[in-house]
């Protein structure tokens, strides 16, 4: 799915600390399990939020391919999509005078331009979601210092 980071990006910003309140539609992933490659969604028909023993999880129902009926929330990762990376982007960058965010199309793919603290930063990748994903890990970075 080219509108959505890579996984590898995807661990980076949650280490990085980025926040995810679990919506329908949402996008994640399920690593060291033998399913990095498999992306799940959240719907009202299959994948639920649920709490199971006071704690946030994520629900299987209806699934016959393997026997996972839940997984914390905090075993899972968020792949947000290149709208979801562009909100974040925008919230985080309010704080500035007079934001800058930017997104073109490169000869390699794209590039996401913001501008932290009067310096224009540039972040290059073959996806905008990834170009955006590149800006909001150092945006977090930054903020946790």
């Amino acid at each position: 799915m080219r509108w959505l980071i890579s996984l590898a990006l995807a661990q980076q910003l949650k280490a990085a600390g980025l926040e995810w309140t679990p919506a329908g539609l949402d996008f994640f992933a399920v690593p060291d399990r033998s399913m990095d490659e498999r992306v799940f969604v959240i719907t009202d028909m299959t994948v639920l939020m649920e709490t199971v023993h006071g704690q946030a999880a994520i629900t299987f129902h209806g699934v016959a391919e393997w026997a996972l009926d839940y997984v914390m929330m905090a075993e899972v990762v968020w792949l947000p999509t290149e709208t979801q990376l562009r909100n974040c982007l925008e919230r985080r960058l309010t704080s500035q005078r007079q934001p800058v965010l930017r997104l073109s199309s490169t000869a390699d793919g794209y590039c996401c331009e913001i501008e932290q603290d009067g310096q224009l930063l540039s972040f290059e990748s073959f996806g905008a979601s990834e170009s955006y994903g590149q800006a909001l890990l150092y945006l977090l970075k930054e903020a946790t210092g």
